[in-house]
């Protein structure tokens, strides 16, 4: 039998894959020899094919996990069981794929360097790791490059040091700089996985700078009234005649200078804010006077002095700042899903104008109606909007620096919905509306109004109107959003008919026009000589035996209607009113007779 080194590729997506063959001198292929495996995953992970010797896996295998599987197999006889030769050792070996992404030891490395260091200094190695088989292939072999840093340093691609690429680096121009370096394996060739690591690199100071008086250096985000340094004048008296006074020469828009009178100290304090971007080097003279002043020595001497004060802004990582706050955006209701709502803009006020990125507070849209491009902080819907249930919709979004997500900066967004017509006026309320049985035509029996949800520009105007053929009622629009219900005609009876079903169609005058049907009720009543309600109860008659025949042809007729696609001019609501009308006349048939 063999023995030998089966290679499997790990992370195969193939079950029962196929690893090897087995084969006994013994085998004579007559069916009598049987294959046992044992040893490790045999059986569960492992198994043979017991008449061929086939060896398959049968899950997944990770080479990181265990590269190595050690099995035995042995030949039996099938009948009785006896071994034709002895076990036989051999090993399954998983060859590596690149599945692992190189780690850094730490995600962010701190390092200095000397400042005015010449090109090539060496700064500080950063160390990556690859989980992949260093010995098979590139999987593992790892090649660095700078993201982020250049042209002031550089790296070796092949062991991680950085270095510094730019002559004369001056920490009192700029002492802290941000490195990112990448580690990518496959020896950097495309489709290779990478992992990255940030540097944060301090230029140490030496000698190189001569002595000045009163040069100050503070940061840009240093408060209003804030003490960013002080300067001392010397005076050999003492006590009050030791007492001094400073002043700027002329003033300052941006400074100011008070005296500590504990220290006789004068202590510089800023008067607006600083802009490192705007401005970085401020300078300025100071001058200083006694307070107190002896008339006997003041011939021939000046008892004041003066002194130049430069002061120097250090940049501080400003989070991003939005062009406008808040942003008030409109757009129409029932805009479709994905349609564009607006754009806001944000950026790194730094110098360095790093890239930022947009998102929008869940907490804020929990609807989650909205959308925002991350890129260019273009707004889109989600879905489509509802000015009836919202006309406005307040959102936040956060802008965020890509380099460093601790920098972020939230601004409030107002989306106003604009109406759109798409809502029908309806009556403004629930009518109880009734007509004498002694009526006289044109009489005054309701004035209806209507409502809409919707919100045009120019005001309400509804028109309101009925079927030109009605013989019992008539309507008067008064165009003033109302309108008067008459009737056409004198004379109703209860016993006839106690109930009219009116409709009432009510248009609006915005685009496109909507309109809608509503029902007005109109009960036939008693009343008295004044048109009083008395009693709007039907008279109880006694019943007939049977139905009249117009009462029939009635019913018929209006099934008719119902059930038939073709008869036009007939509206659902219209063989709903004749329907009760007949129910009523039947009604009233039974008790006539």
């Amino acid at each position: 039998m063999w023995n030998q080194f089966f290679l499997l590729e790990e992370y195969t997506g193939n079950d029962h894959q196929y690893v090897g063959k087995l084969h006994s001198n013994a085998d004579k292929g007559d069916g009598t020899v049987k294959y046992v495996l044992t040893g490790d995953g045999a059986g569960s992970l492992f198994l043979i094919d017991e008449k061929s010797g086939d060896i398959h896996a049968t899950k997944r295998l990770d080479r990181e996990e265990k590269a190595m599987y050690t099995l035995h197999a042995k030949v039996v006889d099938r009948t009785t069981n006896t071994e034709l030769e002895p076990d036989t050792e051999f090993n399954i070996k998983i060859h590596d794929i690149n599945d692992n992404a190189p780690r850094f030891e730490k995600e962010v490395y701190y390092a200095s360097v000397p400042e005015m260091s010449e090109v090539g200094t060496s700064v500080v190695t950063v160390t990556a790791t690859d989980a992949d088989d260093q010995t098979y292939g590139n999987s593992a072999k790892l090649v660095y490059s700078i993201l982020q840093g250049q042209p002031y340093f550089s790296v070796d691609s092949e062991n991680g040091t950085i270095k510094t690429a730019l002559p004369g680096m001056d920490r009192e121009v700029k002492e802290h700089y941000q490195v990112v370096i990448q580690a990518k394996d496959m020896a950097g060739q495309m489709g290779g996985l990478s992992g990255t690591t940030t540097v944060s690199i301090t230029l140490s100071d030496v000698n190189d700078s001569p002595p000045r008086f009163a040069n100050l250096t503070t940061v840009e985000s240093t408060e209003i009234g804030g003490a960013i340094g002080r300067i001392k004048a010397d005076d050999p008296d003492v006590g009050h005649n030791a007492e001094m006074e400073y002043s700027i020469v002329g003033g300052h828009d941006t400074f100011n200078i008070i005296t500590d009178q504990a220290t006789q100290e004068g202590v510089i304090i800023i008067k607006e804010a600083l802009d490192y971007e705007s401005k970085r080097d401020y300078e300025f003279r100071v001058e200083v006077k006694n307070t107190y002043l002896d008339a006997r020595f003041i011939h021939g001497v000046q008892f004041k002095d003066y002194a130049t004060v430069k002061v120097t802004v250090d940049d501080v990582d400003e989070p991003p700042v939005f062009t406008r706050n808040p942003y008030i955006i409109e757009v129409h209701e029932d805009t479709a899903a994905g349609s564009f709502v607006g754009v806001v803009l944000a950026r790194d006020p730094d110098a360095d104008n790093k890239p930022v990125k947009y998102s929008i507070d869940r907490h804020t849209d929990l609807e989650r109606l909205f959308n925002i491009d991350s890129v260019n902080g273009t707004i889109t819907t989600l879905k489509s909007l509802d000015r009836e249930m919202s006309k406005w919709h307040n959102i936040s979004v956060v802008a965020t620096e890509i380099n460093n997500p601790r920098q972020t900066t939230r601004v409030p967004v107002f989306i106003k919905v604009l109406d759109v017509n798409d809502n029908a006026p309806e009556f403004a309320m629930s009518y109880d509306t009734f007509v004498c049985e002694n009526v006289k035509a044109g009489q005054l029996i309701q004035t209806i109004s209507a409502v809409d949800t919707d919100e045009p520009l120019v005001g309400h105007k509804f028109v309101f109107s009925i079927s030109a053929t009605n013989p019992n009622f008539t309507i008067v629009d008064k165009d003033d959003n109302t309108a008067n219900i008459l009737t056409r005609r004198g004379g109703f009876s209860r016993r006839e008919m106690s109930m009219y079903f009116l409709p009432v169609v009510i248009s609006d005058n915005d685009y496109p026009i909507q309109s809608s049907t509503s029902t007005l009720v109109v009960r036939v009543c008693a009343c008295d000589s004044r048109g009083n309600m008395q009693s709007c109860s039907p008279e109880v008659l006694p019943f007939s035996d049977g139905l009249t025949t117009g009462a029939l042809v009635a019913i018929l007729l209006c099934v008719i209607i119902l059930l038939s696609k073709y008869l036009p001019g007939r509206s659902t609501l219209e063989c709903y009113n004749v329907t009760l009308q007949l129910q009523f006349e039947t009604l009233w048939s039974y008790n006539a007779t």
